[in-house]
């Protein structure tokens, strides 16, 4: 049977409209209750995200803009949450996320676990950390990774896989040779929140949204419409 065969019949949007939302009992949140700052709250999330088996917890949508304001979204590894709310990345700096950071150094975070019916929006200012610790990052990561990034060519176009291949063969080499050597380009990420969102699904659509916002240095704590 072809594939085509095995799909539905019926246009896309028929087929979306069919799809459950966050068709499962989620767990119970009191605004009210909430701590005072949200990387507090972060964890508390996040702990409990593992806690039910969440796959990826720590996967995060990551939104940029290059310097005409054209915005670009993509799915990364979030590294690290300090305490003075901060949220930590990584990628190379000549990457095109790397390039639209340095034009444009504001980004938004996305967090989506949908088996508690929860999602997490960061926005804020994104500076590099230091250099060391971005070299501590690149070196904790697997020698397929770094090996990749070596080659130094993320999201140019391939015209010839064997030279993507070649040149892979080429890093792993010099990561046997070197074990300590760092891509110069690799770079760890620090989002400042000045605003962050917690949204609870609730099964009536009265959806909880609590956001916090950075004023000066305390943060303010308000409910949105949902």
């Amino acid at each position: 049977m072809s594939e085509q065969a095995l799909m539905p019949e019926g246009p896309v949007r028929e087929l979306m409209r069919r799809l459950p939302v966050v068709d499962m009992d989620v767990p119970d949140f009191q605004p009210d209750l909430a701590p005072a700052d949200p990387v507090t709250l972060f964890i508390e999330w996040f702990a409990a995200a593992i806690a039910v088996g969440v796959l990826e917890p720590h996967a995060m949508s990551l939104a940029t803009a290059d310097a005409d304001g054209r915005p670009s979204s993509r799915v990364l590894i979030c590294k690290d949450v300090e305490a003075d709310g901060r949220w930590l990345f990584a990628s190379s700096s000549t990457s095109p996320k790397g390039r639209q950071l340095a034009a444009q150094p504001h980004a938004a975070l996305g967090f989506y676990w949908p088996r508690q019916g929860r999602q997490i929006r960061i926005r804020g200012e994104v500076t590099p950390v230091s250099a060391e610790r971005s070299a501590a990052d690149f070196l904790a990561r697997s020698p397929g990774s770094r090996a990749e990034t070596l080659a130094g060519r993320q999201s140019d176009v391939l015209a010839d896989a064997a030279a993507q291949q070649a040149a892979i063969a080429d890093s792993q080499e010099r990561i046997a040779a070197e074990p300590r050597v760092v891509a110069p380009t690799w770079t760890l990420y620090g989002l400042l929140a000045d605003e962050a969102e917690f949204w609870q699904f609730d099964q009536d659509r009265q959806h909880i949204r609590l956001r916090y916002r950075r004023d000066n240095r305390e943060w303010i704590r308000e409910r949105l419409w949902s």
